[in-house]
């Protein structure tokens, strides 16, 4: 009986079905164990739970990375919206040519805009509060026009007295906690004053409020000051020098291409550090949380392939005596592995681009989203008092949707090799013995 199936096998193969792989008839085979009979609803209830697996575990991992790079760029954004992204400070010799090397640094092709900086620290007190922390930064009224998250932001008041000389912007949690309006004045103590006899006395000044800012982060809003250069300088005692020159530039990932041109562009020694060593720890808890998201959450795609191999196990042997039958009527080993491979790669296929569908199509409307579930629990989904953001961000990255679509996928194509082999290595003589 073995070698008349063997030699029907032979004879089939050679004018029997076809032996042409994933010819017409491999492909009809497999796309009618896809659909689902009455006797066979278990596997087919098993198949859909696959495709849904798939499907959920690939948009899950689309939207939460789309959603991780969204709060990446908006806290880049918001962090270095007022500092530089990358930072000149002297060597060898003060920044008394700033005006001259913030031109030369402008020119950069990369480059925004470059802001001398004279910055220190003093205490603030109002109307109705005293011995607030803040930090000073002295910047040139047309550069402080040129960084539109400050000037954009101006809630009260205006920057002509700023621009004149004769004011200062404070940050409104600053304003609030000291009782302060646009038109107040603001008393500064700062420990660096006039040397005297007797020691180092502090120096005491106030200044007109010119104006209130809000920026949106609140460690901002609530110590910084914004004062014309020159009166900074001169408060700071470093009359005719700066302590740093700020580098915006277009690209924030960009900074170790522009850094040999910044210190050519210098013509002389010149120590240069950048956003991501200056805020180091930060970003890079941000990148360890990140990866370790994208590997928990593949374990789901991993759980679904699983029961594309439990559902095709199954399916085989209750497959058992058409593998026989086909093989008797000619169909070869090859030809019923690749039946059941494009079985289980059709569930997976379809999970995959049926996820990128549903991951792209919730990124696009993860706001109404946000929304919605807020409105349904009745409380405030991130708090943009808290979270800083006003609305939930989602930035797709093109590579990172194309490396997820290629490992699920990829994970969808390994499980169906078992279970086909172990369908192409069924005896049809054992399977047919007791039919």
């Amino acid at each position: 009986m073995a070698s008349k199936a063997a030699g029907n096998d032979t004879a089939g193969s050679e004018k029997g079905l076809p032996a042409r792989a994933f010819s017409g008839f491999e492909r009809m085979v497999a796309w009618r164990y896809l659909r689902a009979r009455r006797k066979e609803a278990f596997i087919s209830v098993i198949a859909g739970f696959s495709f849904i697996g798939i499907m959920l575990g690939v948009a899950t991992l689309i939207i939460v990375m789309a959603v991780m790079n969204g709060f990446r760029t908006e806290l880049v954004s918001r962090i270095l919206g007022i500092n530089g992204h990358m930072i000149v400070q002297p060597v060898d010799q003060p920044l008394s040519d700033y005006a001259e090397l913030a031109t030369r640094f402008s020119a950069v092709e990369g480059v925004k805009m470059a802001l001398p900086l004279v910055e220190g620290q003093t205490l603030a007190s109002g109307r109705e509060g005293a011995g607030s922390g803040a930090l000073v930064r002295g910047i040139r009224p047309d550069d402080l026009t040129k960084l539109s998250v400050v000037s954009s932001n101006i809630r009260q008041g205006d920057m002509v007295g700023f621009a004149a000389g004769q004011g200062v912007l404070i940050g409104s949690r600053m304003a609030a906690q000291l009782g302060l309006s646009a038109g107040d004045t603001i008393t500064l103590v700062s420990p660096e004053g006039d040397i005297t006899p007797l020691g180092v006395n502090p120096r005491v000044k106030s200044y007109p409020v010119s104006g209130i800012f809000e920026i949106g982060m609140s460690e901002y809003d609530a110590s910084i000051i914004y004062m014309p250069l020159e009166e900074a300088q001169l408060y700071f005692n470093v009359e005719g020098i700066v302590q740093s020159i700020e580098l915006f530039i277009d690209n924030p990932d960009d900074v170790d291409r522009l850094r040999p041109l910044i210190e050519q562009a210098a013509g002389r020694q010149i120590f240069v550090t950048d956003w991501r060593q200056r805020n180091q720890t930060f970003f890079s808890a941000l990148q360890v949380e990140r990866n370790v998201m994208f590997m928990i959450l593949t374990l789901i795609v991993l759980v679904a392939a699983l029961n594309i191999i439990s559902g095709l196990i199954m399916l085989v042997k209750d497959k058992a005596s058409d593998i026989a039958i086909l093989r008797t009527m000619g169909a070869t080993s090859g030809a019923i592995m690749r039946i059941f491979f494009m079985t289980g790669a059709a569930i997976g296929t379809a999970g995959t681009f049926a996820g990128v569908a549903l991951g792209i199509i919730v990124c696009l409307n993860i706001e109404s989203i946000r929304q919605f579930f807020s409105w349904i629990s009745g409380t405030v989904l991130f708090d943009p008092e808290l979270y800083f953001l006003s609305q939930l961000p989602a930035d797709m990255n093109v590579s990172e949707t194309v490396s997820v679509v290629v490992m699920a996928l990829s994970l969808s194509f390994m499980a169906t090799i078992f279970p086909a082999w172990r369908a192409s290595r069924l005896d049809p003589v054992q399977a047919l013995r007791y039919e």
